[in-house]
Parts: C-alpha cells; structure tokens; sequence
C-alpha cells in the first residue's frame, strides 16, 4: 500500500492469501468467528506495516528515486506470471488483449480526477470530512482490486504526502475518515469482485493484468542515466525475483 505502482490486491494473489481474505469479507456474517480471525491478524500485520515502514519507504523512495522505482517495477512485473497462470490463458489472442488493454485504459483514465479535489489545509470542517469519506471509498476499490496500486491512487489524488505524514504522526482526525470510506468500499467492491471471478474468471484476471500494465506505465520514471544505468536493471531483476521467491505458486 505505501510503494506507487505496487498493488497490495497483486501482492495478496502472490503471496496466496487474496481468495481467503475476499471470501472472508463477503461471507463475513455467515463465518463471523473465522472471519474476525483471518481480517484481524491480516489488519494487525497491515498496521503494523504501515508504521513501521511509511517512514523508510519515503526517504529511500525521495532520496534514491530512480533506483527504487526500478525496484518496485520489477516486483509487479514478478507478479505478472502468477496473473498470466490465474486467468487460465493458453495463448494471447485477440480477446485477452483486448480485455487487457480495457485494464490498461481504466488505470489511465485515473489520470482524469481533477488535480487538487482532496487536498486540504490542516483545519478540517465538515466538507473535507465528507471528502476523506468519498476519497476513503476510491481507495478502498484500489486497495481490493488487483493491479491498481492504493498509494497510486493517494498519488492521484494529491493525498500521498499528507496521508504518509498522518500515519506518521497518528493524526486520527485525518486517518478515521478515510478508514471509514474505505471500510464501506470494501464492502460494496468485494461481493461484486468476488462474483465475478466466480463466473468470468479469466476476464477479470486478464483486466487485472491490464491494471498492472497500466499502473507500470503510470510511474515509469524514464531511462536511467549513468551510476544509475547499472543500478537499475539490478534493483529490477531484484525485485522480480524476490516476488518469484514469496510467491507460493512462483516456481
């Protein structure tokens, strides 16, 4: 959630999780007790990601901005086969590509929220309240679909810098509105996700690898230059590999 460009719906499928922790939302009130287990021990560890790694992720991602781009790049593209493996393809025709280039065109068609919306002063009144409840609501979609990257979206939304500052420094009057739009947006999106790969699986998984194409392209930082030229393709194959290795279905 904290890296552009790295969805944490992509990291759940990779690490084998993503399935269970849908099922557990949308079937929360039939399996209240197993539930309650699975999304708390999953919202614990995700807190305490949050705290502990919002501040060096920041600082290496501002000071060594190329280096860690490639980096990140390389862990969504790492995640690519395990997609490719979920959507069942037996070869790339026309249909696949044209599922993946809806994908694509949705991720860049972000683009099109107007710049400053959710940026806001300090001093929240009731307006920027209702505003973090509707920001809170588009994150919550970002964070459950795969492919789109939430602290992409906080980037699209001119919320990046000031929500990493609020976690921070735990300012709640902040944090609680948007935890509130996001928990009713998870609750709308996962039924709807949920059914769909149930009944048109590999559309959907073929429209979350265009998600992933599409963010890739969204934070692509350029070409590197000198130093840079020979560090980046390593930080790249790094991060490829490393997703390979945590990914229970990467060999």
């Amino acid at each position: 959630m904290l890296i552009p460009g790295v969805s944490g719906g992509s990291m759940a499928i990779i690490l084998g999780i993503y399935d269970k922790l849908i099922s557990s939302i949308s079937s929360f009130f039939k399996h209240k007790k197993e539930s309650i287990i699975i999304l708390g021990s999953f919202g614990i560890g995700a807190v305490i990601g949050l705290v502990l790694f919002a501040s060096p992720l920041g600082y290496l991602t501002e000071k060594y901005n190329m280096i860690m781009m490639y980096f990140f790049i390389g862990a969504v593209a790492g995640g690519l086969p395990l997609m490719y493996k979920k959507a069942d393809i037996k070869k790339i025709d026309m249909q696949a590509l044209i599922y993946i280039t809806i994908g694509a065109a949705i991720t860049l068609l972000l683009n099109f929220i107007p710049e400053g919306l959710f940026v806001f002063n300090t001093k929240l009144g009731a307006a920027e309240i209702a505003l973090l409840l509707a920001a809170g609501l588009i994150i919550a979609v970002a964070l459950i679909l795969p492919g789109i990257s939430t602290s992409y979206m906080l980037l699209i939304l001119g919320m990046y810098d000031e929500t990493m500052r609020a976690i921070k420094e735990f300012y709640f009057p902040y944090l609680i509105p948007i935890a509130l739009g996001g928990l009713i947006g998870i609750a709308l999106t996962t039924r709807t996700l949920e059914k769909a790969m149930e009944s048109k699986g590999k559309a959907t998984y073929l429209i979350i690898i265009g998600f992933i194409v599409g963010s890739v392209i969204q934070v692509f930082p350029g070409i590197p230059e000198g130093l840079e030229l020979v560090i980046c393709p390593i930080t790249f194959a790094a991060g490829y590999f490393i997703i390979r290795k945590i990914s229970p279905f990467g060999n």
